[in-house]
C-alpha cells in the first residue's frame, strides 16, 4: 500500500490520528496517521503514543482542500470593496475543509506587476489562518512586464497567471494574449483564461440598457453561452498556435465544454475548471423569467448561471474527466453595502453590479453532496478539490494528498451529516450566501493545517491570525 511506514513506539509523535479511513485520489485504506513538526511522518497500524490523539472512527479522512481560484482583499475600482480579507476568507475556507488557497495578485493597467505582488504580500502578512500561494493577474503586458517582471516572478514561485478576454480594465487584445502565452511557454508557467467575448457583451449590454432592461436578470442575457463558446474556441486556438497548455476557468455549461472536449480529443493540453455556481444556481436565481427585484444581484457572476440542462452537462463533464479543477471563485461582495452589490447604497443597472458570488466555505460540501448522490466518485472528489489543483499549480506533493512527507493538512469528514446551508452559520464576512437553504449530506468536522487542529467537531478554534504561510509554487505538473 502506498506511502505506508511503521514507526516504533518511542517515536515522539506530536499527533496520531487513529482508525483513519484514508481516501486519496487513488487509494482507500485504514491506518493510523503519525504527525511530527507539521508533516505526516507515518502511515501504519498501531503507531506509538503521541502528545495528542484523535479517534477518526466513523469518519472519512481526506486531504485538506486546495481552493485554486478565489479572490481575497483584491484591490477593486470605483469604490468597490471585497468583504473578505485574508483573515476572514481563510477562516471561512478552513471551516469548509480547505487548507490551502490561491488568490490573485492583480496588476492594474499602467501599474507594475511586481508592485502588485508586493502589495498583496502586505495584505496577506499577519492575516492568513492557512497556507496560501498567489496567482498573478496580467492586465497590462508591456515589454517590461513580459521581458523583465514576469520571468523573474515565475522564478520566484509565481508560476501561474490569469488573463481576461472581457472587462474593460482587465481584458487583453488577441495580440497581447499571444505574447503572454509565449512567455508562459518559454518559462514553463501556466496561463488561466477567463473566456468571454468582450465586444459581444458590450454590444448586447448597450442594446439592453437602451431598451430600459437594467435589472439583474438581464445580466445573463448580456452574456449568453455563445460569447463563452466563441472565446473558449479562440483561447484554444491561441494555445494551439503558441504550443502551450492553458486552463479555462469557471466554465459554465455545455457549449464551452464541447469546445474543450474537442480540443482534448485532438491531443491539445487544454485544462478546465468549474465552480459550485454552475451546479446549483440557474438564470432563474437572477430572475430571468420572473421578477425577483434586486435580490437577483446576489447571483450575478460571469459567466452567469444558466439552466438545468447546462447543470447536467457540468456534472457529466466533472465525472468524465473534462475538468481538472473544482474551485469556488469566491468573490466576496456584500449585498446590502454601498461598496458592494448596492454601489452607493442604491440598486444598480446590471452592468454596474460587482460580479461574483461567495462560496469559499461551501465549495467542498456542495460537491461532496454530489458524491452522495452518485454523480461522481469519492476519489474524483479528492482529485478535483485537492490533488489535481496541487499538482497543476506546483504545490504537490506538499499539498493535495495524505502521504509520508506531505504537510499534515487533513480533514475528518462526517459523510452522513445533513446540513442546511445558512449564512448565519458561515464564517466569511459576506452578508449572504447564494446557497441559502440548500441541504447537503456530508460535512467537514475536524480540520488540521500542518498538524494543528484549526476546527474541532465543527467548532472554529480561533488560531493565531497570520499562522498561514506563503507557498512558493513549483513548475506546474500537467
Amino acid at each position: 500500500m502506498k506511502d505506508k511506514q511503521a514507526m516504533p513506539s518511542d517515536n515522539n509523535l506530536d499527533l496520531v490520528i487513529r482508525n483513519a479511513e484514508v481516501v486519496t485520489a487513488s487509494d482507500r485504506f485504514i491506518c493510523d496517521i503519525g504527525v511530527r513538526d507539521g508533516k505526516i511522518v507515518a502511515l501504519g497500524q498501531s503507531l506509538g503514543n503521541a502528545k495528542e490523539e484523535i479517534d477518526a472512527s466513523g469518519m472519512l479522512v481526506l486531504p485538506g482542500g486546495v481552493d485554486a481560484h478565489c479572490h481575497l482583499d483584491q484591490p477593486m475600482p470605483d469604490g468597490i470593496r471585497m468583504a473578505d480579507d485574508f483573515f476572514t476568507g481563510t477562516r471561512a475556507a478552513v471551516c469548509g475543509g480547505t487548507t490551502t488557497v490561491i488568490p490573485f495578485a492583480a496588476q492594474e493597467k499602467g501599474g507594475s506587476l511586481k508592485e502588485a505582488v508586493m502589495d498583496y504580500h502586505r495584505r496577506a502578512d499577519g492575516r492568513a489562518v492557512i497556507d496560501y500561494a498567489f496567482h498573478l493577474i496580467v492586465a497590462d503586458p508591456t515589454p517590461a512586464v513580459l521581458n523583465e517582471e514576469l520571468p523573474v516572478l515565475i522564478q520566484e514561485g509565481f508560476t501561474s497567471f490569469k488573463v481576461y478576454m472581457t472587462y474593460d480594465d482587465l481584458k487583453l487584445s488577441d495580440r497581447e494574449m499571444l505574447e503572454v502565452l509565449d512567455v508562459a511557454r518559454r518559462h514553463k508557467a501556466l496561463v488561466m483564461v477567463h473566456a468571454e467575448n468582450a465586444d459581444c457583451i458590450s454590444w448586447l449590454t448597450e442594446k439592453l440598457i437602451n431598451e430600459g432592461n437594467i435589472e439583474p436578470r438581464f445580466h445573463g442575457l448580456s452574456r449568453p453561452s455563445v460569447v463563452e463558446r466563441e472565446a473558449t474556441h479562440r483561447a484554444i486556438s491561441f494555445a494551439e498556435l503558441v504550443d502551450v497548455p492553458i486552463l479555462i476557468v469557471h466554465v459554465s455549461g455545455k457549449e464551452a465544454i464541447e469546445q474543450i472536449r474537442w480540443a482534448q480529443g485532438r491531443g491539445l493540453k487544454i485544462l478546465a475548471e468549474t465552480c459550485p455556481q454552475y451546479l446549483y444556481l440557474t438564470a432563474e436565481d437572477m430572475g430571468l423569467h420572473g421578477d425577483h427585484g434586486y435580490e437577483g444581484a446576489k447571483c450575478v457572476c460571469s459567466p452567469p448561471p444558466r439552466d438545468p440542462e447546462n447543470q447536467k452537462a457540468v456534472w457529466h463533464a466533472l465525472a468524465n474527466g473534462v475538468f481538472s479543477v473544482f474551485s469556488s471563485d469566491h468573490a466576496p461582495f456584500n449585498y446590502d453595502d454601498p461598496k458592494g452589490k448596492k454601489l452607493g447604497g442604491e440598486a444598480q443597472p446590471f452592468n454596474h453590479i460587482p460580479n461574483g458570488v461567495p462560496g469559499i466555505e461551501t465549495r467542498l460540501p456542495l460537491l461532496f453532496d454530489g458524491v452522495r448522490r452518485g454523480k461522481l466518485s469519492l476519489h474524483q472528489f479528492v482529485e478535483l478539490t485537492a490533488y489535481k489543483p496541487a499538482k497543476i499549480y506546483g504545490l504537490y506533493p506538499r499539498k493535495g494528498t495524505i502521504a509520508v512527507g506531505a504537510d499534515a493538512d487533513i480533514v475528518l469528514w462526517d459523510p452522513n451529516r445533513k446540513v442546511r446551508i445558512a449564512n448565519s452559520s458561515l464564517h466569511h464576512a459576506v452578508d449572504y450566501t447564494p446557497y441559502e437553504g440548500i441541504e447537503v449530506t456530508g460535512w467537514p468536522m475536524t480540520t488540521l493545517s500542518r498538524g494543528e487542529v484549526i476546527v474541532r467537531n465543527g467548532e472554529y478554534l480561533e488560531p493565531t491570525a497570520g499562522r498561514g504561510r506563503f507557498l512558493k509554487a513549483g513548475q506546474p505538473e500537467l
